[in-house]
């Protein structure tokens, strides 16, 4: 076992329990979970997400996106698509807990007028989820929206396929120019390996200074999990999770195997536990996420999984060696 000098591991050596202060937990289950099914969760079962999320001790709840109606059609959509402030404030209100609340919103996508000042809204953060080529655009609307009081962090996706030179210099830009207090990597394919998980996360370091790194893993290869520890290692302290490992296609890093990793005692997996008995279990029977053959090709080749995901709503949905054959001859 690796540990650095700051004894950022959390587990027990010779007995001694060693957790790391300044790591926040994200829990993003309606927010990437909602990829799955237009967002249409109803109420019901945000607030009970809600509420065990945050009995759970994790830090932030992302609800969802902040969209503007005039790109998605709320008929079309869940309330979680567009996370209006009184929606938000309906599901959450008579919950007694600490837990702070996150949306995300996506470069070109979002109206910033219909976003309140953080003093009159039940949002704490605010994620901006960009591609390298954006993060101009992305950091104009960290910093409108570290101005209207938010908490703020950049999320850069995709990073698999933009990890060169102009992922470097976005990071400079980021440090000169911008309000986030995190910069996230993300490995939007599930493409990522330990050894690029390190390199990444020590080159943000290095040019980020005094910025925050993120980790937000998908499970192409089932190497969520371990690349969020690997970002571990090397200090990446805000670090996301969905109940069972919840999300676009083969889902995130699970929350119940980081919780269990981090041996904080503010955190306590039962409530999680209780989560995926009474309520993701049925839910997986309904709708399809996790590890699954032709989400692993996407993450071998770095590719979107946007196909796959067509491939799993067809009649051929287990022809995997021809799914294979005919991705690998896309990219040559």
């Amino acid at each position: 076992m690796r540990v650095s000098d700051d004894l950022s591991i959390t587990q027990d050596i010779k007995g001694v329990t060693m957790y790391r202060e300044k790591i926040r937990v994200l829990d993003c289950t309606i927010r990437d979970g909602g990829l799955i099914n237009n967002h249409d969760f109803d109420d019901r079962f945000v607030r009970a997400v809600y509420t065990g999320v945050a009995k759970a001790g994790v830090d932030y709840i992302e609800l969802g996106y902040k969209n503007s109606r005039e790109l998605f059609s709320s008929s079309e959509y869940g309330h979680w698509k567009f996370c209006d402030d009184d929606d938000i404030s309906r599901v959450i209100d008579g919950v007694d807990t600490n837990i702070k609340v996150s949306t995300m919103v996506d470069v070109g996508r979002v109206d910033i007028d219909d976003v309140r000042p953080a003093a009159d809204s039940p949002v704490d953060m605010i994620r901006v989820a960009s591609y390298v080529k954006d993060i101009d655009k992305a950091i104009f609307l960290a910093n409108h929206f570290s101005d209207k009081g938010y908490e703020t962090t950049i999320n850069i996706m995709a990073i698999s396929r933009d990890s060169g030179p102009q992922f470097e210099e976005a990071l400079h830009q980021i440090k000169e120019d911008c309000l986030a207090q995190a910069v996230y990597i993300v490995d939007s394919f599930g493409a990522l390996y330990q050894e690029t998980t390190e390199d990444l996360i020590k080159r943000a370091q290095a040019i980020l200074d005094s910025k925050e790194v993120g980790f937000h893993g998908h499970n192409n290869q089932q190497l969520a999990f371990s690349n969020t520890i690997e970002a571990i290692i090397h200090d990446a302290n805000y670090l996301d999770g969905t109940v069972y490992g919840i999300g676009r296609a083969a889902g995130n890093c699970p929350l119940e195997l980081l919780i269990g990793f981090l041996k904080n005692p503010k955190f306590d997996i039962r409530p999680i536990l209780d989560l995926i008995s009474n309520e993701f279990i049925p839910l997986r029977e309904k709708i399809e996420w996790g590890y699954i053959i032709p989400y692993a090709i996407t993450g071998m080749m770095n590719e979107h999984p946007r196909t796959a995901m067509k491939l799993r709503n067809s009649d051929k949905k287990e022809s995997y060696r021809d799914y294979y054959e005919e991705l690998l001859g896309s990219m040559q």
